[in-house]
């Protein structure tokens, strides 16, 4: 089971994300809600892009957190709403 200390452990959010664009959500900035994003995420609520995004660090970066947690990584869309999701990011990106 997740705990704080553990996931502090896991990955210590970066305070500064160089690589973030404007168009991201604001850091998570507690543990609360990184374990709230992590859930979400491991219940298939949002995507490992919706989980980045809303973390404020890279995909990869997610993905390595998820790991560090002990969560299998789904890659690619689950559902119709996740595939949704991923293109519009990559919309964003251009």
């Amino acid at each position: 089971m997740l705990n704080e200390d553990t996931l502090m452990t896991v990955h210590p959010l970066p305070l500064e994300n160089p690589m973030a664009t404007d168009r991201r959500s604001p850091q998570v900035d507690t543990t609360e809600e990184l374990a709230t994003t992590i859930g979400l995420y491991v219940l298939g609520e949002i995507s490992l892009g919706k989980a980045a995004e809303r973390t404020g660090v890279t995909r990869w970066e997610m993905e390595e957190i998820l790991s560090d947690a002990g969560v299998e990584v789904r890659l690619g869309p689950q559902n119709k709403d996740d595939l949704e999701d991923e293109v519009e990011t990559a919309l964003d990106l251009e």
